[in-house]
């Protein structure tokens, strides 16, 4: 094992801190509408840091990090495209959204929403919007265990097979057990989590160095070319780095935290945090 005891206990400490919020969302949940959508009672920060974390999760912390290492600073434009995309889909989306799936039929998914919304009675919007969510959301569910379980296998030195497992099993217990709920209180806790650590890393990062302009001296001294946003990147390739800010208006796991919140007052001071969050975060990661 390459972990020292302080961290295991840490990560122990945490995995079991989720189960218990799991059975939290076990004891809050009485129906099928508290389990699939928590009963439409979620506030203004869980909306928001809950709807960060399930966007971001592991991508943030690995896979932004790694392609600005990789690529140098112009590799951001994927950061300025998410954060205006995001303001976006709070801005004309979200709204909008948590007014007419309870309109229509108090639609609990999007399926349901869709289905509802126009009239639909073959219900080929409803199979079609559920194959999309089953295949394209299984790709993306495996790449945050897949992050998980390279996080054991590099902290504890775990296989890595053994890694993705004890990632899935605790991720489905709480899923499980908790529904909705959990989900989201899991993922606000995470966030805050993900925030801290994003401001912290970089920060001690820097001071070690000596100060910003040292850090920025010894980056331009390594790889000068890795402080140009720019870069060797035409037109086309920045338009197409900020067009990943598209995906978040058909995401079902942001779209279902804006049907999930607890009224429409909620929205503006969820985005407001979630916007905040974000900035910083990705920030932090780049």
């Amino acid at each position: 094992m390459n972990a020292n005891l302080p961290t295991t206990v840490t990560f122990a400490v945490y995995l079991l801190a989720m189960l218990c919020v799991g059975w939290l969302g076990y004891r809050a949940t009485a129906n099928l509408s508290d389990y699939i959508l928590g009963g439409r009672s979620l506030g203004s920060v869980v909306t928001a840091l809950s709807a960060g974390a399930s966007d971001m999760s592991g991508w943030l912390l690995m896979g932004l990090p790694g392609a600005v290492f990789v690529s140098g600073l112009s590799a951001s434009w994927i950061a300025i495209g998410l954060s205006l995309g995001a303001w976006l889909n709070w801005r004309f989306v979200a709204a909008r959204l948590r007014v007419y799936t309870e309109k229509v039929g108090n639609a609990l998914t999007l399926p349901d929403y869709f289905t509802n919304r126009f009239e639909d009675a073959s219900h080929l919007l409803r199979i079609v919007t559920a194959l999309v969510i089953l295949v394209f959301f299984t790709i993306y569910c495996a790449s945050g265990v897949v992050a998980s379980a390279r996080l054991f296998e590099s902290m504890f030195g775990m296989d890595y097979q053994i890694a993705l497992w004890v990632g899935a099993f605790a991720t489905m217990a709480y899923v499980f057990v908790g529904g909705f709920l959990a989900v989201s209180w899991t993922d606000t806790i995470q966030a805050s989590l993900m925030i801290t650590a994003l401001i912290l890393a970089p920060l001690m990062v820097i001071h070690a160095d000596g100060g910003l302009a040292a850090s920025h001296a010894a980056i331009a001294a390594a790889r000068p070319q890795a402080l140009d946003m720019v870069a060797s990147l035409d037109a086309i390739a920045i338009v197409s780095l900020l067009a990943w800010g598209l995906g978040y208006f058909g995401q079902p796991h942001i779209l279902v935290r804006f049907m999930a919140a607890e009224s429409l007052r909620t929205i503006p001071k969820a985005r407001r945090i979630g916007m905040t969050w974000m900035v910083l975060c990705l920030g932090g990661a780049v």
